[in-house]
């Protein structure tokens, strides 16, 4: 079974491969992804899948760095820094090119070798204003 730090690693890693199906094969069925500053919870790993989808199309050169990677039981935390450039629809938005960098935090409960909850940490203000975008 694979340690919860590993799972981070193998979902850092499909990330910066911008590989939606990739990473979303690492979340339970009903798991829950709740990035604070985004608003309500994504719940389900189906749905998860779409928020990154989505989220690569508009950042398809997204990246993320990771600072630090703690692990303590079934918990894995990751301090990341990161960035991309904004280049597809996004919020309903038309892209305009400008790009961002970004630092934060996340915490991940690992049950059975899979992410059942995530919650992360991040300035929405930062990353809104760098884009071009009323916070």
């Amino acid at each position: 079974m694979k340690t919860p730090r590993e799972v981070i690693e193998e979902w850092v890693a499909a990330f910066n491969a911008r590989d939606a199906a990739c990473a979303a094969a690492l979340y339970h069925a009903d798991a829950t992804n709740w990035q604070i500053a985004a608003g309500p919870p994504v719940i389900g790993q189906a749905n998860i899948k779409e928020e990154l989808t989505a989220f690569f199309a508009a950042f398809p050169d997204s990246v993320t760095h990771v600072e630090n990677l703690f692990e303590t039981g079934k918990w894995a935390i990751l301090e990341w820094s990161g960035g991309a450039t904004w280049q597809g629809e996004f919020a309903g938005l038309r892209p305009n090119g400008k790009t961002f960098t970004l630092r934060g935090c996340g915490f991940f409960h690992v049950v059975n070798g899979k992410i059942q909850y995530q919650r992360g940490y991040w300035d929405r203000a930062t990353w809104f204003q760098q884009l071009g975008i009323p916070v």
